[in-house]
C-alpha cells in the first residue's frame, strides 16, 4: 500500500477504536443507557475488521499504527473532550509520529 493510503487507514482504524471505547466509557463511567453498547460494539467490530485491511498483521505494522493512534487520541482529547494540549502532549505526539514514520518508511523500503 502507498504510505498515504496506509496512514489514512491507520487514522480510520484509530477513530473506530477510540469511538468504540468512548461509548463504553459513556455507559460504564457516566452511567448512560446500556444502549450505548450497541454502537460501541459496532464501532469495535469495525475496528477489528479494519485491522485485517492493514498491509500485514505484524508487530511492525501495529507498532506504526500505535504512533498514529496516539496522535489521533490526542486530537480526540482536544476536539471532543475539549482539553487543551500541553507541551508534553505535543512532544510525546511528535516523538510517536516520528517513530511511526521511521517504521513505515522502513517497511515500505522492504516491500
Amino acid at each position: 500500500m502507498a504510505p498515504v493510503i496506509t496512514t489514512l487507514l491507520f487514522i480510520v482504524t484509530a477513530l473506530a477504536e477510540i469511538v468504540g471505547c468512548y461509548l463504553v466509557y459513556r455507559w460504564w463511567v457516566l452511567s448512560h443507557s446500556v444502549w450505548w453498547l450497541v454502537p460501541a460494539a459496532v464501532s469495535l467490530a469495525l475496528f477489528a475488521w479494519l485491522l485485517t485491511l492493514h498491509p500485514a498483521a505484524s508487530g511492525r505494522i501495529y507498532a506504526a499504527y500505535a504512533g498514529v493512534y496516539l496522535i489521533t487520541a490526542l486530537g480526540w482529547l482536544r476536539l471532543v473532550d475539549g482539553q487543551s494540549l500541553q507541551m508534553s502532549d505535543y512532544l510525546g505526539g511528535g516523538l510517536a509520529l516520528a517513530g511511526a514514520l521511521v517504521i513505515m518508511v522502513g517497511y515500505q523500503a522492504q516491500s
